[in-house]
């Protein structure tokens, strides 16, 4: 499988790594390499994340206070958002 990101998803990324950066640089940087490690296991595994009831095809895969929700499209699993876990949806 391939991994993909949405420009949302992207967006998301750089939003939560620069947010914690402000406040912390070295924890940015553990955050995004944590994240970045999980994310890529749904290469090899990608029905580890818990399936979404209101959407279809779609996952949540919760890595610690972040939710990654993504979709398998063919060979590709796609990141569509990503975002911590207070944060009001």
């Amino acid at each position: 499988m391939q991994l993909r990101f949405t420009r949302s998803a992207t967006r998301d990324l750089t939003r939560l790594r620069d947010f914690i950066a402000r406040h912390d640089p070295g924890a940015a940087a553990r955050v995004s390499k944590r994240l970045g490690r999980l994310i890529r296991l749904l290469k090899d595994q990608p029905a580890l994340g818990q399936a979404v009831e209101e959407l279809v095809d779609t996952r949540d895969l919760v890595a610690g206070d972040y939710v990654v929700r993504y979709t398998v499209q063919g060979d590709h699993v796609v990141v569509l958002r990503i975002w911590h876990g207070r944060e009001q949806r």
